[in-house]
């Protein structure tokens, strides 16, 4: 943004400061349509974990690629799927692109497709891919995390395109990922086939969250993860629980001692080697009350681990088992049980690589191993943290955006969930600036049932990168 393009109080003056009403006008305006859009892509399951219908995940890649048509902002709209190893495909993406002009810089928007499994149906209130407005929130597998995020983009574009017209400066790559819930597999890949395309000087990774529902955050620092299979063994086959119980050490029994390793007392990782950030910036203060009420704890369950709350969340490892291998209650036998799997995930605090990270894991598994068990690991998933650099003009001018689109200042925040792939984004592309925004909320429950979008986030969230969209429009790159 140029001198001249400013008043002394920093608002936007003359010609600029109509286009930039018309922007609002444009979001507001469009928002109805918006959301009937968003809720036609929730009613498409594209779960993309290998044991559902691919097809759906096509489908959903079809239905982001004719809205990003219909913007008529770029050159090019694609499907397309990079490898993953051989001749195993990742799961379609949508790659559109336009060119910029005049020494404008060029924005990559990124978002992604494909959504979580439902769970069990039972523990949602209404069908999980039934798009349902409940007072001021859209519930429906993927109305949050993370079709919200890709309707922002098309919305930010449209509202774009209707406030200056088509021809405008500012040059544009739009990728939606297919397999972002399924560990991106085909990411890297992708990124080095595309790499010409998709090159940027600001990148826009609509994947996060907000302070809360009036308050927009900036996320700088994410976690990594590590996530794998572990299969205790201990056991050629099943015996008689009665006959040789006592003597014969179950799987069960050796995998929940293991388990029980990996925490102390406080209920803090207790893995010698899983670091904490420890050079991280003391985290706001978030009240015990608060937090209780944002996590829903149980009446009498106490918060885990030490230091301040947020800091747990943000600068500290975790292990969680998201999932269990064993006989059902219902279909329990008196039977000592051979071998138990679980799947563990942990979170990678920012400034440890997670190679790093899953040999501590490993170690401490087959360290702590009781009775002798056999320990195996596989089907492993690793990706680094993330800290964001917000020195550059990229960040200014998007926190500039939020504030006036929310009416609020943005809040710089971390954020306990990981998002790999930004750190392949950094390999490739080393001078980009980064930007992580989002349309979540501490009430969003994404990953969970009766997930949730609050409407008036998302309407704040286009405005903010509409109005980002054409700020840059007038920015020599």
């Amino acid at each position: 943004m140029t001198d001249s393009q400013q008043t002394p109080s920093g608002r936007i003056a003359g010609a600029d400061a109509d286009a930039e009403a018309r922007v609002r006008s444009a979001v507001e305006a469009g928002l109805p349509s918006t959301i009937a859009e968003l809720s036609r892509l929730v009613r498409i399951p594209s779960v993309s974990w290998t044991a559902y219908d691919p097809a759906n995940v096509r489908a959903s890649a079809d239905a982001v690629a004719g809205l990003l048509r219909e913007t008529g902002a770029f050159e090019t709209v694609e499907v397309k799927q990079a490898p993953i190893a051989g001749e195993t495909l990742g799961q379609p993406a949508v790659l559109a692109t336009r060119a910029a002009k005049n020494g404008r810089p060029t924005v990559l928007l990124y978002a992604h497709h494909d959504v979580q499994p439902q769970g069990d149906a039972a523990n949602w209130d209404t069908p999980p891919f039934e798009p349902t407005v409940r007072g001021d929130r859209l519930y429906g597998r993927g109305a949050a995390d993370d079709k919200a995020g890709v309707m922002s983009h098309v919305a930010s574009v449209r509202a774009l395109v209707e406030a200056l017209g088509p021809d405008f400066d500012l040059g544009l790559a739009v990728f939606i990922e297919g397999e972002e819930e399924f560990g991106s597999r085909s990411f890297a890949n992708f990124l080095e086939q595309n790499k010409a395309a998709l090159a940027a000087d600001v990148i826009v990774v609509a994947d996060s969250d907000n302070v809360d529902v009036d308050t927009p955050a900036l996320t700088v620092s994410l976690r990594g993860n590590v996530t794998f299979k572990l299969t205790v063994s201990t056991l050629e086959h099943a015996s008689h629980s009665g006959m040789y119980g006592g003597a014969a050490p179950d799987a069960m029994l050796a995998l929940v001692a293991l388990l029980a390793t990996l925490h102390d007392e406080n209920g803090s990782v207790a893995v010698d080697g899983l670091r904490s950030h420890d050079d991280a910036a003391e985290p706001p203060a978030l009240s015990d009350e608060q937090f209780r009420e944002e996590a829903a704890l149980l009446p009498g369950v106490t918060p885990i681990g030490t230091g301040p709350i947020l800091s747990r969340m943000w600068s500290q490892p975790t292990v969680t088992i998201t999932g269990i291998d064993a006989p059902s209650v219902v279909d329990a036998s008196n039977t000592l049980l051979p071998s138990v799997a679980v799947r563990l995930s942990a979170r990678v605090a920012p400034g440890q690589p997670a190679s790093e990270a899953y040999a501590a894991l490993e170690r401490h598994l087959r360290a702590n191993a009781p009775f002798g068990a056999h320990v195996e690991i596989s089907d492993i998933d690793t990706g680094d943290a993330f800290l964001v650099d917000t020195a550059g003009w990229a960040a200014t001018e998007a926190k500039q955006a939020m504030a006036d689109a929310w009416g609020k200042d943005a809040v710089e925040t971390g954020v306990g969930g990981s998002i790999p792939f930004i750190a392949d984004l950094v390999r490739e592309f080393p001078e980009a600036q980064i930007l992580v925004t989002g349309v979540e909320d501490p009430d969003t429950r994404a990953h969970s049932p009766n997930e949730s979008l609050h409407l008036g986030v998302f309407k704040r969230a286009i405005l903010a990168e509409a109005l980002l969209l054409a700020r840059l429009n007038r920015r020599e790159s």
